[in-house]
């Protein structure tokens, strides 16, 4: 296929060390992943021309391969490393961002918008975590044990299309708060006058996003497209 007409999540997934460079461009592979690498670019007002230079020919580096591993080895990553991370980030930067609306509000009154930003982003991202912890995560795990025996376990909610489509839009509601966070930081970067705390908080954002960017990819690209082939019996690749 054709570089520019394959999906950016397709390049994200086959070539995981293009994801720095997609980050760096502003190019959107995670709610956006299906679009392809001509329309992200677009959107992104870079040439897939450049994207395919800078990203060089896919390849695997040494590591997991998520598309080939365990949905329950893919669950567990998601939460020891990005649910965790999630969490602690969130505990971090609220107070931060308090901190520096108070000591800076006068002078830089976008603060206050990234304050209540930062807020807005944890009363959505921890409901949000809990509910894939406790209901499709487990429903996941459970689909894949009983594959072999051609059962379905059962739910609350009946086929995992209704909690993935749920968890995509929130998704898509956390994407939103992100991009309204670097349009009101400037790209995270901090102002000539801040303080270490001003520079720790834009510093602390621009990773959470970066994390969270990873995080949706993984969901939205190959957790959720894999637990929906299971459960239709469908070959994992066929989406």
């Amino acid at each position: 296929m054709e570089f520019e007409a394959r999906t950016i999540a397709a390049l994200a997934i086959e070539n995981p060390q293009a994801i720095p460079t997609l980050e760096r461009l502003g190019i959107d592979y995670c709610c956006g992943g299906s679009a392809t690498v001509e329309d992200a670019c677009r959107r992104a007002g870079v040439d897939p021309s450049e994207l395919r230079t800078l990203v060089g020919a896919p390849g695997r580096p040494e590591g997991r391969d998520w598309e080939r591993e365990s949905l329950a080895a893919l669950v567990g990553f998601i939460q020891e490393t990005h649910h965790a991370y999630t969490r602690e980030a969130i505990v971090a930067l609220l107070p931060l961002a308090a901190k520096v609306l108070g000591r800076h509000g006068e002078n830089h009154p976008e603060t206050r918008t990234v304050e209540e930003l930062v807020r807005r982003l944890g009363d959505d991202l921890g409901p949000h975590l809990s509910k894939e912890e406790r209901v499709l995560f487990p429903y996941i795990v459970s689909l894949e044990a009983a594959a072999a025996s051609g059962r379905r376990p059962d739910s609350c909610f009946g086929t995992v299309r209704n909690p993935v489509r749920m968890m995509m839009a929130e998704h898509e509601a956390v994407r939103g708060i992100l991009v309204e966070l670097r349009q009101v930081t400037g790209g995270y970067v901090p102002p000539g006058d801040s303080c270490a705390s001003f520079q720790a908080l834009y510093a602390g954002l621009k990773e959470l996003e970066a994390d969270l960017h990873r995080h949706i990819h993984l969901e939205n690209n190959i957790l959720f497209p894999r637990a929906l082939a299971l459960e239709e019996g469908r070959p994992a690749g066929d989406r």
